[in-house]
């Protein structure tokens, strides 16, 4: 049995002479969370309908739990759950009527389809709003019923776009805890977002940038491979001018503003803390402090995104 998922090979999404998905390749193991992270507009949207068979490539191989998306669009759709950045709950039904609506589409009835629909009510915790109009759900429990919605028929594979943008803090926390446990139970998710904490979750990821996919590993592999001589947390004041000189500098790989602080990454046998010192002395920038720490998701895009916009 293959131990793939989902295998891309070399996939082209162009609409007119825009190439949204730009021959990207990568494989998806099963029972794995993957997570496909990039900012707004990098293509993450468009490779996921894809590979839900919801839109065509222009060119490439791909396949999701076996079948081609090229010919066999319509049995991925009967063996994945999708759950889209929007959504796709009608908002005058209760919470129990959507289930019931959705598992009849699944092709649930009769006894199998309200023990499905109990098994989604428990998992989402929405055991005590099964009768309430979906409409006035705060977004955090729309986004569990979504996902209820969306496993009813226990699809082995579970692709979820942006399912947290406009979720607070609380409740992205508590949805990542309920897609671990889909992945203890053996459900392969595939989830995009361009929030790095939440890819921390992830087994593995991919980074994409304007289409290409420039990084793709464990967080813990992407974090050593593309920071390996570590960050420097520089607080200076003023912070701004402070960068800017920075960034002037040849033995500065990359600088960013984080927080109060700035994050910066020397060249290669930099005497980093020693040269800043100097620096900010010079141009009458107080340095008031830094501290060496393990690089973040965050700092680990910022820095692959800046080599792409200098290449």
């Amino acid at each position: 049995m293959n131990s793939f998922a989902v295998e891309v090979e070399d996939l082209v999404k162009a609409f007119g002479k825009f190439v949204a998905v730009d021959h990207i390749g990568f494989q998806v193991r099963a029972g794995e969370i993957f997570g496909f992270v990039g900012p707004n507009g990098a293509g993450k949207s468009t490779t996921i309908r894809i590979l839900c068979g919801l839109l065509m490539p222009t060119s490439g191989r791909g396949k999701v739990a076996g079948f081609d998306i090229m010919k066999e669009s319509e049995r991925i759709k009967e063996v994945i759950g999708y759950m889209s950045q929007r959504f796709s709950l009608y908002e005058d039904l209760t919470v129990l009527e959507n289930l019931h609506f959705f598992g009849g589409i699944y092709g649930l009835s009769g006894s199998l389809q309200k023990e499905k629909e109990e098994e989604a009510l428990r998992m989402a915790g929405l055991v005590e709003l099964r009768d309430r109009i979906t409409r006035t759900l705060a977004v955090g429990w729309k986004q569990r019923l979504a996902l209820g919605c969306a496993i009813l028929h226990e699809p082995s594979i579970l692709f979820l776009d942006e399912p947290t943008s406009g979720v607070d803090p609380v409740s992205r926390r508590n949805f990542w805890g309920l897609i671990q446990q889909m992945g203890e139970r053996g459900v392969t998710t595939f989830v995009t977002t361009h929030y790095m904490d939440e890819a921390e979750y992830c087994d593995r990821l991919a980074l994409i940038y304007q289409g290409k996919i420039v990084a793709l590993g464990t967080p813990s592999e992407l974090k050593l491979k593309t920071l390996s001589q570590g960050v420097l947390e520089v607080k200076a004041d003023p912070l701004i001018p402070a960068l800017d000189l920075l960034r002037k500098e040849p033995w500065i790989s990359e600088a960013a503003v984080f927080g109060d602080r700035l994050h910066v990454i020397g060249k290669e046998k930099a005497d980093l803390e020693g040269e800043i010192s100097a620096l900010f002395q010079k141009h009458g920038v107080l340095l008031e402090g830094t501290d060496w720490i393990r690089p973040s998701l965050e700092d680990v895009f910022v820095s692959l995104i800046e080599r792409e916009d200098q290449r």
